[in-house]
């Protein structure tokens, strides 16, 4: 049986929904060297916050009409969120934009 166990610090926190949204519909299947090492950047970038406690789940979404990426935060408020996504090295530097929306994460498990 699977058990978590919550503090009274972890919910406090909330949570959005974070849509990294690509340049093109064909994204990533041409990307330049240039755009390519922005992505890099935002790979890393994510991993770090993924290490810090505020994403509690990322990756890319492969939907037909063209692939975004997701992430779940887990921060303190909207201001902390709008920072995730204003800081992102492939928005700093005008390689993708973002949309951010609050949400209640009934319930989560760990992947398997």
């Amino acid at each position: 049986m699977l058990t978590f166990r919550y503090n009274a610090s972890a919910m406090a926190k909330q949570h959005y929904f974070f849509k990294l949204i690509p340049p093109r519909p064909t994204f990533p299947q041409d990307i330049t060297a240039e755009e390519k090492a922005l992505m890099d950047a935002h790979a890393l970038y994510f991993q770090r916050q993924f290490e810090a406690g505020k994403l509690l789940l990322y990756g890319p979404v492969l939907a037909t009409g063209g692939a975004f990426g997701v992430g779940i935060l887990e921060v303190a408020d909207e201001s902390e969120a709008r920072h995730f996504g204003e800081n992102d090295p492939s928005v700093l530097g005008g390689l993708n934009r973002w949309e951010l929306y609050p949400m209640r994460v009934t319930n989560a498990r760990t992947k398997g």
